[in-house]
């Protein structure tokens, strides 16, 4: 069996620096450290860090007074702030810097008087909190069909934003049927959806070209993994979401088939070669990575946070 492996995959620089915050807040702290929420969208990053002391929870009501806490990737409410000051946490915000990016066109556009549109999906917790960042109503919506339905008047000064793990092409879709129906509708200098979503959505365009099957490495609950999966198969091929290899059905493949492989952004290498080990169980493999970008992107640790050394 042919296995052609994506470049680039895996984790991006916003997760790295969250899993690294926690890993490195429990060596300077000690276990517990809180975490509100999955770090990460990966259950096995979760458990990983669950292993080294780790205490993930869904509110801060569950924190006791005064602990070490930790935001996740995507971003909270400013009512969570106010909440963990209020409860005197020792905060550390692994919010990605490219999400931060969104709160601030969001808050920016609004102080200039402009209604916001926000593209994104209900209840991720990314959307959530940009929602609760923003001292502005925000309208939500995710397709074309729903800017059809949106009643700003034609003149109203419009704005969008977009959530920055959704599909380049979909986005992009919506973006135009906003321009048409609102010529005068502004959005940021350069889209929202973060570099290393677009490029793994481009390497698995070229996956897709040279591959009977797709395996996309991620967990369900990840939006950047889920639109890999369906862009795979809106290419005509078939696609498969699987959290390791444990998920690898035999079914799905025969000897002589080439198969593709790419990860989520918070997906670990140790997942992808877990579904290497599952392949290799249905035949011998010839395994190939595709050339494709590499990423130099990297963000600053956290203030308060010893640095690896």
């Amino acid at each position: 069996m042919n296995v052609i492996i994506a470049q680039p995959r895996g984790f991006c620089a916003g997760v790295e620096r969250a899993i690294d915050t926690v890993e490195q807040a429990l060596k300077q702290f000690g276990a517990p450290v809180y975490v509100r929420h999955e770090i990460v969208h990966n259950r096995h990053v979760v458990q990983a860090l669950s292993d080294q002391g780790a205490t993930f929870v869904d509110e801060l009501d569950q924190v006791p007074v005064g602990a070490v806490t930790i935001f996740s990737a995507h971003g909270v409410t400013r009512e969570v702030e106010r909440n963990a000051r209020q409860r005197q946490l020792q905060v550390f915000d692994a919010t990605c810097p490219l999400v931060t990016k969104v709160h601030n066109h969001g808050r920016q556009y609004a102080a200039k008087g402009y209604r916001l549109i926000l593209i994104g999906e209900p209840d991720h917790p990314e959307v959530i909190g940009i929602q609760g960042q923003v001292d502005a109503p925000i309208t939500l919506i995710q397709t074309v069909k729903q800017v059809g339905e949106l009643t700003f008047a034609e003149d109203t000064p419009l704005a969008y934003l977009t959530q920055t793990t959704l599909s380049v092409d979909a986005t992009r879709a919506v973006v135009q049927a906003l321009t048409r129906r609102y010529p005068q509708i502004v959005g940021p200098a350069s889209r929202d959806i973060c570099y290393a979503v677009q490029n793994r959505q481009q390497a698995v365009r070229e996956l897709c070209a040279r591959v009977h099957a797709l395996l996309v490495v991620g967990n369900a609950n990840s939006a950047n993994a889920v639109t890999l999966c369906v862009l795979g198969n809106d290419l005509g091929v078939p696609s498969h979401l699987v959290a390791d290899g444990s998920e690898v059905d035999h079914q799905w493949f025969t000897p002589d088939m080439t198969v593709g492989i790419t990860a989520g952004a918070s997906t670990p290498e140790t997942s992808v070669k877990d579904v290497i080990a599952a392949l290799a169980l249905i035949a011998p493999l010839q395994i190939q990575t595709l050339p494709g970008r590499e990423e130099q992107v990297r963000f600053l640790p956290l203030p308060g946070l010893i640095t690896r050394q």
